[in-house]
């Protein structure tokens, strides 16, 4: 039998060439993520538009919540979600992507200022002063994470009182601007 004798063989490890590797290695990410980027594109606005429309309808058809709606969208904005739930404790919701990626949300059940507050501003949500837009007297709320909302309590049609709030990291004046945009029948 042949027996090897002396050291495995090994390559000389130099400072040099380790910080060549790790050069090679950032390069080598550097154009992977440069090529998906070409191939890929930006995948943030890739959230399929809604038929927000139809949902309008089909909540004023139910007539139980007044369903604040805008009549139209500016060209760049697009509904991402549009919902009208039914039955004892109906919901209203449409969510909505501004050409600038913002967004803003309108939500109406029946329920209290705080509740709708808590679940879509933030629990700790600071209530700002009373906003006048198209002559109703909105609060105002915002959080540490660059939302505001305006809410206001409404007559519902069929009775009792719901809660419409509009929400947005979109500025302050565009929430406003869109709540003055919005119609109910």
């Amino acid at each position: 039998m042949s027996q090897t004798t002396g050291r495995p063989g090994r390559y000389n490890r130099t400072s040099g060439g380790l910080v060549g590797a790790m050069i090679i290695t950032v390069l080598l990410v550097v154009v992977f993520a440069s090529v998906r980027g070409l191939v890929f594109g930006d995948r943030s606005s890739d959230v399929a538009s809604v038929d927000w429309e139809a949902q309008v309808r089909a909540g004023r058809a139910d007539g139980k919540l007044t369903v604040p709606a805008p009549r139209s969208l500016p060209e760049s904005w697009r509904a991402t979600s549009a919902a009208y739930a039914t039955g004892t404790a109906p919901s209203w919701r449409m969510g909505v992507v501004t050409g600038d990626e913002l967004y803003l949300g309108i939500y109406e059940r029946l329920g209290s200022v705080a509740d709708l507050v808590e679940e879509h501003v933030d629990a700790n949500a600071e209530q700002g002063e009373d906003v006048t837009v198209a002559g109703e007297t909105w609060q105002s709320f915002s959080d540490s994470g660059g939302d505001y909302a305006l809410v206001r309590r409404v007559e519902e049609p069929q009775g009792g009182r719901g809660t419409v709030l509009v929400v947005g990291t979109v500025p302050r004046t565009e929430v406003r601007d869109y709540v003055a945009g919005l119609t109910t029948g």
